[in-house]
């Protein structure tokens, strides 16, 4: 119940071995079982579900006015608005183990009402002030107002979204983190259009092919690969099945890359159905298609573990498509929203597909695509105790929240997992041509992943490889003092839309960058997770180094 499945082998003995052994080991141990993690983890999930839906329940049940009144769009409003509060408070996406949370659980508001923690500002300094704390008090003030109000009006809606706003100016990373690319749009639906339903059925459909969308590209296999390993209910036999030959080849097999793209098609195919059926058998067919989706996606545990966001999807998708069926989507009804609507359902992720280093990902929709900014951290000895002893934070090291519960080797297997989960995405194979460019001897440096360390240092994380880019690094090295070759980071972006490449930098913490270049996704696809050799002896192999 409690204890993490062991890998199939000797952790002391395979602490022992060359990096490249230990990594094709640990590669071979995630394709077979997964992160392991006990079953009590994913009890407390489903524990920590059945709270969200109950306070959900509660919220409208104590304000009904009918015995339906989950069929209603104020329910559907206070879920939007519950659940952008729960997101923001740190209880949602990125919370426990399977973010790398152990104790505490979760980050969030342990963070956001500490003034002296680093954030992630538009404007203005990395260090929360007074100032921060009262906005982000104010958005959270805001929104239990409205959820407590037996009528929700658009003047509570306005008074949740202006310090939303401001947040989003005085530190992306709540922003981020309150789901606002979809929770806030639909807020604005509520308050703007003339008929909420036709405007939010455009906001879920958008989400929906937007996911859809990013998924057209040559990462997504691999992201099916590793979800479908790392699922509690997989059979081991299949598991293999997803690999080209395991354990020696983890490419993803014939059978994961039919499966990525038939999900991908699916995708596209059930918001259409849902769109043009009027109540009847096209669009109960188009909602257990939907729901099929979902709970695919559910069940099989995604890291990140945004549960409660698809169950908001799941819902939302039953009340605007099946209890409002006959809403057609051209009664929006404001001009002002549909310009809103344009921008941020169209606009905003072209440009996030297009120029992916100035627009997160959530921004961009681009939900399970594989396709992420991503970092490492390499600390040589012990230097990542410097985080504990010069930062602001309210969690230590990922390794000493385990020592809790914990033996070393235990933990040394669990943190040893992360790092597979990230070499055996395609965009993770590039790491082993960029680690001997980074340092000289990675065995003398421990390799934490910038999601970890973004956890640890801000309080959440979930995929946004921006949030622990040069900028997080500059922060911390403003208050750390690393000294040169003492912290090395390697930042990889995601690939642009139409451009086949991959381009990364690799700084110290001291000196700053020392190297940058691109390498094509062909060149990934014929490598293995494992395997370290040097980005410039790889050049024919299309990595472009510039030193």
């Amino acid at each position: 119940m409690l204890k993490p499945r062991p890998p199939p082998y000797d952790v002391a003995e395979w602490e022992k071995q060359p990096f490249e052994t230990r990594l094709k080991m640990v590669c071979g141990a995630w394709a077979l079982h997964g992160y392991g993690a006990p079953i009590s983890v994913y009890l407390a999930y489903v524990l920590k579900i059945a709270g969200y839906v109950g306070v959900w329940w509660f919220l409208n049940a104590r304000v009904a006015t009918t015995a339906e009144w989950w069929k209603t769009p104020d329910a559907l409003l206070r879920a939007v608005l519950w659940s952008m509060l729960y997101e923001g408070l740190g209880f949602g996406c990125g919370s426990g183990p399977l973010t790398g949370r152990y104790f505490p659980p979760f980050g969030g508001l342990l963070y956001y009402l500490r003034p002296g923690t680093l954030k992630s500002p538009l404007l203005g300094g990395p260090r929360r002030t007074i100032l921060d704390v009262i906005v982000y008090l104010a958005f959270c003030g805001a929104a239990a107002n409205a959820l407590w109000s037996p009528t929700i009006t658009a003047t509570h809606i306005a008074s949740v979204l202006a310090p939303l706003a401001l947040l989003g100016v005085l530190d992306r990373t709540i922003f981020l983190a309150t789901r606002a690319e979809h929770y806030a749009i639909a807020l604005l639906c509520f308050a703007l259009a003339t008929e909420p339903v036709a405007a939010l059925k455009l906001v879920w459909v958008a989400v929906w092919w937007w996911a859809a969308t990013s998924k057209l590209n040559q990462h997504f296999p691999s992201v099916v690969c590793v979800m479908m390993s790392n699922s509690p209910w997989v059979p081991s036999f299949f598991r293999k099945k997803m690999y080209v030959a395991f354990p020696d080849d983890l490419r993803p097999s014939r059978l994961a890359t039919i499966l990525a793209h038939a999900g991908t098609v699916v995708e596209y195919v059930f918001p259409i159905v849902l769109l043009v059926g009027d109540g009847g058998p096209l669009t109960l067919f188009g909602l257990a298609t939907m729901l099929a989706f979902h709970t695919f996606i559910t069940s099989n545990v995604p890291m990140g573990v945004p549960i409660e966001w698809n169950v908001v999807m799941v819902y939302g998708a039953f009340l605007l498509f099946g209890a409002h069926a006959p809403v057609s989507v051209s009664a929006v009804g404001s001009i002002p929203l549909l310009v809103i609507l344009a921008l941020s359902l169209v606009l905003v992720p072209v440009l996030g597909n297009r120029f992916p280093q100035f627009v997160s990902f959530l921004m961009s929709m681009r939900y399970y695509a594989g396709n992420w900014a991503y970092s490492v951290w390499l600390f040589r000895g012990d230097a990542s105790k410097k985080l504990d002893t010069h930062l602001t934070k309210s969690a230590p090291r990922v390794y000493d929240q385990l020592t809790r519960f914990y033996d070393h080797e235990t933990i040394v297997a669990m943190l040893s997992k992360v790092v597979a989960f990230r070499a055996m995405h395609l965009h993770g194979r590039l790491l082993t041509m960029l680690v001997p460019q980074a340092v000289d001897d990675i065995d003398a440096y421990e390799w934490l992943d910038g999601e970890i360390v973004a956890g640890v240092v801000i309080g959440w994380n979930f995929g946004d490889g921006h949030l622990h880019d040069h900028r997080l690094l500059e922060a911390v090295q403003s208050a750390c003092r690393f000294e040169p070759g003492e912290l090395r980071c390697i930042f990889v972006e995601s690939q642009p839309f139409f451009v086949p490449k991959l381009s990364w930098r690799i700084w110290d913490a001291a000196t700053r960058e020392i190297a940058r270049g691109e390498t094509t996704i062909d060149a990934l696809q014929a490598r293995q997770p494992w395997g370290l050799s040097n980005a410039t002896a790889d050049h024919h192999d299309g990595a472009e180094v510039r030193s």
